[in-house]
């Protein structure tokens, strides 16, 4: 049986599902700083590596996702689940180099190939709505988090950190080997598109002679802007709620709804992009609203005054402005682009997410931890986001563009 749902939406799910949870991080963060008598800071370098490996290995390996996505696809869901299971090894050993090498270097090859695997085919099965498709796909990611994390909860409280991991290694196995299995491009695609094969460029270095091209230059920009501003107030969340007086209770739920707004953001603003001539548009309303509700909780003095509704309206915007910058980028680069190489195209933007999770939060812990006010981490996402927009004004042209 060959649909659309069947061999692209479903296992675009089941595998960025999977993977999303590497924003779980907080969950478990402690536990394992505590168990292996680390820092939590130390140990949060793990989740830095692990974006850092995601976006260069999408990057180097979009070849191989454009060549054989079944390759790609379970490279991914063995390098995710191993990762998993020895990050529970070595918490056990309490290892620190063991954490970071299979949570940070393992783990993050497969979010690399992950992410990257479904989403041309979801782009060529679903020709007329690409962004909805493939914001329906990226949503999981950022769905994954409010899914995973009470079940995460449940089983640190009832089987421990390193035991967790043994558990998650094997569900997560199961979930992206069956997407592994459901993923398949449309028969006929090759002719469609007029192509022999989905050879991809001789010359593997050639492929980053797009970083002359001064709209993907514009596009990485603003798409590494947007995310290094999203972390440093995403990784701040727990911080601020509670300089804002909210209880234990009401922070866990409001963390909960951030989480949605991410995947709200990730499908409603990709889906928004269908219908504007020019999909470029989506990232300047998600920069220009950016600027507007930073600015507002700025000059309140929302944090110090405590004024709940801003911080949390700005920390909603945030997470789906995040999200929807996630989505929208395949279907913008295969406007500008074509489909041609877009797995390669699309790989190569994501290193600027691997560059973004080196220094989004740590910049942000950095600021707080020089000036003790985190209202000073809005100045400097409000200072990036107004150079974003620029950018994008100046260097991202309309309308179809060669490579």
């Amino acid at each position: 049986m060959n649909n659309k749902w069947l061999r692209a939406a479903i296992p675009a799910l089941l595998l960025h599902c999977s993977i999303g949870t590497v924003y779980c991080w907080s969950t478990f963060s402690k536990e394992i700083a505590d168990y292996i008598g680390s820092s939590k800071g130390t140990v949060g370098w793990a989740f830095s590596l692990a974006i850092f490996f995601l976006g260069m290995s999408a990057a180097f390996a979009g070849n191989l996702v454009e060549k054989d996505i079944h390759r790609s696809s379970l490279i991914a869901t063995i390098c995710f689940s191993v990762g998993m299971a020895g990050t529970g090894f070595f918490i056990q050993q309490k290892s620190i180099v063991g954490i970071f090498l299979c949570y940070g270097v393992i783990m993050g090859i497969g979010l690399g190939l992950g992410y990257l695997s479904p989403v041309k085919t979801l782009m060529l099965w679903f020709k007329d709505k690409k962004g909805l498709a493939t914001g329906l796909a990226v949503a999981g990611f950022g769905a994954a988090k409010a899914i995973a994390t009470p079940i995460m909860q449940i089983l640190l409280d009832k089987v421990g950190v390193y035991s967790m991991f043994y558990i998650l290694a094997a569900v997560y196995f199961v979930m992206m080997f069956v997407g592994h299995l459901l993923l398949k491009k449309p028969d006929g695609w090759v002719e469609a598109h007029g192509e022999k094969s989905a050879t991809p460029v001789k010359d593997f270095f050639s492929r980053f002679k797009i970083f002359t091209n001064p709209t993907f230059i514009g596009i990485w920009i603003v798409f590494y802007i947007n995310i290094t501003c999203g972390l440093a107030l995403i990784s701040q969340e727990k911080a601020l709620f509670t300089a804002i007086g909210l209880s234990v209770g009401a922070a866990s739920i409001m963390g909960a709804l951030t989480a949605v707004f991410n995947a709200a953001g990730r499908l409603g603003f990709s889906a928004a992009g269908d219908m504007m001539k020019d999909r470029n548009t989506i990232y300047k309303v998600i920069l220009i609203l950016s600027i507007l509700f930073t600015a507002l909780t700025i000059f309140t003095g929302a944090i110090g005054n405590k004024i709940v509704v801003l911080v949390l309206l700005l920390l909603f915007f945030v997470n789906a402005g995040y999200g929807g910058g996630f989505s929208n980028l395949p279907t913008l680069l295969s406007d500008k682009f074509g489909m041609k190489a877009i797995s390669s195209i699309h790989g190569i933007a994501l290193s600027a997410w691997a560059i973004a999770g080196l220094t989004g939060n740590q910049i942000a812990n950095l600021i707080v931890s020089k000036t003790g006010e985190y209202q000073n981490v809005l100045y400097f996402t409000l200072a990036l986001y107004a150079v974003a927009l620029i950018v994008n004004f100046i260097l991202i042209r309309p309308g179809k563009v060669e490579e």
